[in-house]
C-alpha cells in the first residue's frame, strides 16, 4: 500500500508540471495596475479584519469607555475586568460551566468524528463508481446546498421528536451528522484520484474498505481538514435552544449567550463588557483551530474544483 500511494502522488506530481504548468498565463497588468489591485486587497483586508478588532477592543475597555459617543474603536486604558467579571458569573450559575464545557465538547468531539466518517463512506461511492440514482444522487446534494438551516428547523424537529431525541445531545449530533457540505467536498476532491490506483491496489488484494481508509483518506486529506473546521463551528456555535430545554444538559454557547444578553442574574449593568468578552472567547475557539489547519483549507480550495 505504501507503494502505491508513492506511485499514485508520483502521477499527480508530474500530471501538475506537465499539464497545469505550460498553461499558466502571465500577468498582463501595469506596474500602477498592480498597484491599484494592491490598494483594493488591502482596503478589503482592512474592512473584513475591523470588526475583530473592534471587538477584541470592545472586551478590553473599561466601563467608562464603553458608552462614550461617538464610540472610540481603539482602547485608551485596557483592563482584563471584563474577562474577571465573565469567569466570575459562570462560577455562580446554577448549572456548573464544567458540565456545559463538557457537553459542548461531547457535541464537537461526537458530530464532528461522525461527520466527516459517515461523509467520506458516502462520498467514495458517489464519485469513483456508477450505479442506478448516482447522478439524481448527486444533483440532491447539490440542491440541499441552497437550504439555509432556518428552513430545515421545523422538519429536524418533528425528526428528531420522532426519534426520542428531544433534550440530549443527539438532538444536536444528528441532523449535524446528515450535513451536505462535508460530502460535497469529499466528494468532489475524490473524483481527482485516478481509477488506476484503486484497480491497482484491488490486484493487490485490498478490499474496498482498506482502499477508501488506507488509499483514499489519506490522498483527500485537505477536504477532510476543511469539513472538520466547518462543521467544529457549527457544532460550536450551536445553541440547541429550539431541542434542549434541561439546564443541566445545555451547552457552552447557550450558557454564553444567556450570560450575554443579561438573562443571567447577578450580571447587572456590566452585562455589555462580559457580552464583548464572551464574544471574544467564542471567536477564538474556532479561529485557533482555523489557523492550526489553515494550509489544508487552502489546498483544497485551490484543487476541489479540478477534474482528470
Amino acid at each position: 500500500m505504501e507503494t502505491l500511494k508513492r506511485l499514485y502522488y508520483t502521477h499527480l506530481n508530474r500530471k501538475k508540471s506537465k499539464d497545469f504548468t505550460p498553461h499558466v498565463k502571465k500577468s498582463k497588468r501595469s506596474f500602477w495596475g498592480n498597484v491599484i489591485l494592491g490598494l483594493f486587497l488591502l482596503a478589503m483586508a482592512v474592512a473584513f479584519f475591523f470588526p475583530v478588532v473592534y471587538m477584541v477592543s470592545q472586551s478590553l475597555k473599561p466601563m467608562n469607555e464603553m458608552f462614550i459617543f461617538p464610540p472610540k474603536i481603539l482602547v485608551s486604558n485596557p483592563t482584563m475586568d471584563n474577562y474577571r467579571d465573565f469567569i466570575n458569573v459562570l462560577a455562580n450559575t446554577v448549572v456548573p460551566v464544567t458540565r456545559s464545557l463538557f457537553n459542548s465538547l461531547f457535541v464537537v468531539v461526537i458530530g464532528s468524528v461522525g461527520h466527516i466518517l459517515l461523509a467520506s463512506l458516502c462520498a467514495y461511492p458517489l464519485a469513483k463508481y456508477k450505479f442506478p440514482g448516482s447522478k439524481f444522487f448527486n444533483q440532491i446534494i447539490v440542491y440541499s446546498l441552497m437550504f439555509n438551516a432556518s428552513v430545515t428547523m421545523i422538519p429536524n424537529f418533528l425528526t428528531i421528536a420522532g426519534m426520542g431525541m428531544l433534550d440530549t445531545q443527539w438532538a444536536i449530533i444528528v441532523p449535524g451528522l446528515a450535513s451536505t457540505l462535508g460530502l460535497y467536498l469529499m466528494k468532489n476532491f475524490m473524483e481527482q484520484i485516478p481509477d488506476s490506483l484503486m484497480e491497482a491496489a484491488q490486484i493487490d488484494g485490498a478490499g474496498y474498505v482498506r482502499i477508501h481508509f488506507t488509499i483514499v483518506m489519506p490522498v483527500v486529506k485537505p477536504a477532510l481538514v476543511t469539513a472538520f473546521i466547518m462543521v467544529f463551528q457549527s457544532f460550536w456555535t450551536n445553541t440547541g435552544a429550539s431541542f434542549i430545554y434541561s439546564e443541566a444538559q445545555k451547552g457552552f454557547a447557550y450558557v454564553v449567550g444567556q450570560l450575554a444578553s443579561g438573562k443571567i442574574s447577578g450580571v447587572g449593568t456590566s452585562y455589555v463588557g462580559i457580552s464583548s468578552a464572551s464574544s471574544v472567547i467564542m471567536f477564538a475557539v474556532p479561529l485557533v483551530v482555523f489557523l492550526i489547519m489553515q494550509n489544508n483549507v487552502v489546498s483544497t480550495m485551490a484543487t476541489s474544483g479540478m477534474k482528470e
